[in-house]
């Protein structure tokens, strides 16, 4: 399991998980701004942890996402309420005590009622990039009694209404993180669809309300589209996870294919327009359940690893699905 190989890792002191991290890392820590998806919950320090259907992790993982390059974690999902309030704050404190910033749950009412504004770039001309986060549900898992703010659930409204508040407070660009979809379905489904359709048609006198939509939950890649002149990713798949079974019992290899998606924005000509992405790519990536090492596919292809090239053509040729190379997203390394 990733647990026992970040044990392993550690030497028998506790969890590394950076080295599982490494190979993607230079990808990561190269971007002004680095944005991840925290499925899951911390356990108390020592455990115990558990996986699926409800997981508790160790809270070593958010030192092991500083020190690869993160800068700021979604952290709703469908298992945010996994262990109720009590993990949610474990998770928030572990995060803050590494250094990185989060979405989408939060410990009181007035840290959900305020925005993730961080600064992407140098000096002077750094953008103020908001980090929004929501999620389809919880399995069916009740909001805490007294807590509706605990994790941000999708609502429309909500989400254009959080994000016109971080325009507000002087946010250059509007990020979303969505969990959403359908899991195991390499196509977006419907409520994506529909979804990104009206999310990037929302605007507030006459600029757009998100920037950029990153999606994740179907465990497996899925296609990057530019929609009313906004880039969405409808699935990144997953980064790091184990060998996985899908609902038919199997063990399903598109569980450890993923994409990094890399976004380079461009200031407006005129101050108040919009920053606009001046260049997309995405880079495949994928996990060896073997080694417990995550890949960077394009580099790994380079030094001569050719029997990853069919897993790399496939997570391109799905990615490319809705035609996002006629937009100009390239694939990277």
């Amino acid at each position: 399991s990733v647990i026992d190989q970040a044990a392993a890792d550690a030497g028998g002191a506790g969890y590394d998980f950076a080295p599982m991290l490494a190979g993607v890392a230079p990808v990561v820590s190269g971007a002004d701004l680095a944005f991840c998806h925290m499925e899951t919950v911390y356990g108390k320090e020592g455990g115990p942890y558990t996986g699926y259907p409800s997981f508790k992790s160790p809270p070593e993982i958010a030192t092991a996402l500083r020190t690869t390059g993160f800068d700021s974690c979604s952290t709703a999902s469908n298992h945010t309420l996994d262990d109720g309030a009590e993990g949610v704050r474990r998770t928030l404190d572990a995060l803050d005590e590494a250094g990185i910033r989060h979405a989408g749950s939060a410990r009181t009412a007035a840290e959900a009622a305020r925005p993730t504004i961080l600064p992407a770039g140098p000096g002077k001309g750094a953008a103020k990039v908001a980090h929004l986060a929501y999620t389809y549900g919880t399995n069916d898992i009740p909001l805490p009694a007294g807590r509706p703010w605990t994790v941000n659930v999708t609502d429309e409204r909500k989400i254009v209404e959080e994000a016109r508040a971080a325009r507000r407070a002087g946010a250059d660009v509007v990020v979303l993180s969505a969990h959403w979809g359908t899991e195991w379905q390499d196509e977006p489904d419907a409520q994506q669809l529909e979804l990104a359709e009206r999310l990037t048609a929302s605007t507030d006198r006459g600029r757009p309300d998100i920037d950029l939509v990153i999606g994740t939950h179907a465990h497996v890649p899925q296609a990057y589209e530019k929609v009313n002149g906004t880039w969405v990713v409808y699935g990144m798949g997953d980064q790091i996870a184990g060998a996985m079974i899908n609902y038919e019992g199997a063990q399903d290899p598109r569980g450890n294919q993923s994409s990094m998606g890399r976004f380079t924005f461009a200031p407006p000509a005129k101050p108040g327009e919009r920053w606009k992405v001046k260049k997309a790519e995405f880079v495949p990536q994928w996990y060896d359940t073997v080694t417990g090492r995550a890949v960077n596919l394009n580099v790994s292809l380079d030094e001569g690893a050719e029997h990853l090239r069919e897993v790399r053509d496939r997570i391109r040729t799905v990615v490319l699905g809705r035609g996002a190379d006629e937009d100009g997203l390239l694939m990277g390394e």
